[in-house]
């Protein structure tokens, strides 16, 4: 599934960097019933974590900022139980102390970019928001749609990423994007959609009726929301735009403008970098960098998930009872499987809690940072894992800090 999905939703991913050119983009649309007062917005991503797709428009927090709700192309949140998204796992090696090291000092390259780009993706990072702020949000589409539409065309077939035909396209497209060009945009992609017969129609023109008709639905209960799909599906006559104008909605392109003196909305919105996730039967207390999912798994434990998608980072914690005929010794020596040459470390904290801290070499995530840490009656197991830079940073060891039982 991982490749069947890499190839539908990942179709355009965009790795490459360009400069916006000077005139007016057109990637955020204010949408209005023709009976109503009320503002909507429709907003045009790339499904990617460049760095320059982040230079938002004041307008588009301030957009996000009043929305009821929020509008994805699918759950985002339900690819964190699917799979991660690097390309592959890092080269690690390790000295006679045993402590990693590595000899490459590259980014790893994810299926939305690098490690040298944002911890999310575009449409990922409206999600996180979203979650963080309360605000609700329906998706478009869900994965097995997405999965579906892959399968009939046979994408996972087709290696059409990670050659020079596709990085040229890879450029060109963030070109067109930051320039916030539409019409130039649909027509890069139905040219690069052609590779396959019925590709476009099936990938943007048939889906942008089925999105059509679903934000209209949403338009007539008079709630005001924030609609972010790919930028491809807004320009040319079939275009979504051009939708909503048939069916009498008032559209209009809403001006791109970054003010020196960041306004209150961009402000409150990228003050949000933690999520405090309580877990009150047990009373463990873990700051994650966005809100994690939860999953109650089938062998009674409780298992918070929370990936970075764009960087390709895991960060995970996972509850089980004391097990009464076990020891905290032999528990860490279950769940931490070093590396030759490495150890398992215990600690006491200031409060006399036992910790134990390792390096895990395990399936199928690879070399990760495991901590243990015990209450009377539970205990946690926490794990990091990334590519290569995270790997060999302070992050993992920070996240550690952010985990305890009150």
């Amino acid at each position: 599934m991982r490749f069947i999905f890499r190839s539908f939703l990942l179709l355009l991913p965009i790795l490459g960097t360009a400069q916006s050119g000077p005139q007016e983009k057109e990637l955020l649309w204010e949408i209005t019933h023709p009976n109503s007062q009320l503002k909507s917005y429709l907003f045009g991503t790339l499904h990617a974590n460049d760095r320059a797709l982040f230079a938002l428009s004041d307008s588009v927090y301030i957009a996000f900022d009043k929305a009821s709700k929020v509008i994805l192309e699918t759950d985002i949140y339900q690819l964190f139980t699917e799979f991660d998204t690097r390309n592959k796992l890092p080269q690690t090696r390790f000295d006679d102390q045993g402590k990693s090291y590595t000899n490459s000092e590259e980014s790893s390259k994810t299926l939305y970019g690098s490690e040298d780009g944002m911890p999310q993706f575009l449409d990922a990072y409206f999600q996180v928001l979203a979650a963080q702020f309360g605000k609700p949000v329906r998706a478009l589409e869900t994965i097995i749609d997405q999965y579906t539409l892959a399968i009939n065309f046979k994408l996972y077939e087709r290696d059409v990423f990670n050659n020079q035909i596709n990085s040229f396209t890879q450029d060109k497209m963030l070109e067109l994007y930051l320039r916030g060009d539409l019409e130039a945009l649909n027509r890069f992609m139905k040219s690069y959609l052609s590779v396959q017969e019925g590709l476009y129609e099936q990938i943007i023109v048939n889906r942008n009726l089925h999105i059509r008709d679903s934000l209209i639905e949403m338009l007539k209960l008079n709630e005001s929301f924030f609609c972010a799909v790919g930028a491809g599906h807004l320009g040319g006559d079939g275009g979504l735009i051009q939708l909503l104008h048939y069916k009498g909605y008032k559209i209009r392109p809403v001006q791109w403008q970054i003010s020196s003196v960041p306004v209150a909305s961009k402000t409150k919105l990228q003050k949000s970098t933690e999520y405090i996730q309580i877990d009150t039967p047990t009373g463990l207390v873990a700051k994650f960098p966005g809100k994690p999912i939860r999953i109650n798994q089938e062998d009674g434990s409780t298992r918070y998930l929370y990936r970075e998608l764009g960087q390709g980072n895991t960060y995970e914690v996972t509850i089980y009872p004391m097990d009464s005929l076990s020891s905290q010794d032999q528990i860490a020596r279950i769940y931490i499987n070093p590396p030759p040459s490495g150890k398992i470390t215990k600690k006491a904290l200031d409060n006399g809690t036992q910790i134990y801290q390792g390096l895990s070499d395990t399936y199928p995530e690879g070399l990760n940072h495991v901590q243990l840490i015990f209450s009377d009656t539970y205990f946690a197991v926490v794990k990091c894992y990334g590519g290569n830079k995270f790997l060999h940073s302070n992050r993992p060891q920070s996240f550690f800090e952010k985990v305890w039982f009150d």
